[in-house]
């Protein structure tokens, strides 16, 4: 079952979503290099973080296949299914 935060993910524009992951992805790399030098006070928000960035970049990725010609995902499918078999 998707999550909420999922969810609400594919309510967004493309447009919010690209400035979404830069935003957040900036804002995970001051978080590292900050809990790198001083420590932070919570430092599994790293993780939370890293996983809104993963559920950001997964949602723009479903978007990219879904507006896919129908030719196009069906060779990626042969190339997965070959792939399956080694």
């Amino acid at each position: 079952m998707a999550s909420n935060k999922t969810l609400e993910l594919r309510d967004v524009s493309d447009s919010d979503l690209q400035d979404q992951l830069n935003e957040t992805t900036g804002s995970f790399e001051k978080m590292k290099f900050d809990h790198t030098v001083n420590g932070i006070e919570h430092p599994l928000h790293l993780r939370t973080v890293r996983r809104d960035i993963a559920r950001i970049k997964t949602e723009i990725r479903r978007r990219e296949l879904a507006s896919l010609p129908a030719e196009v995902l069906e060779k990626r499918d042969d190339i997965r299914r070959r792939r399956r078999k080694k």
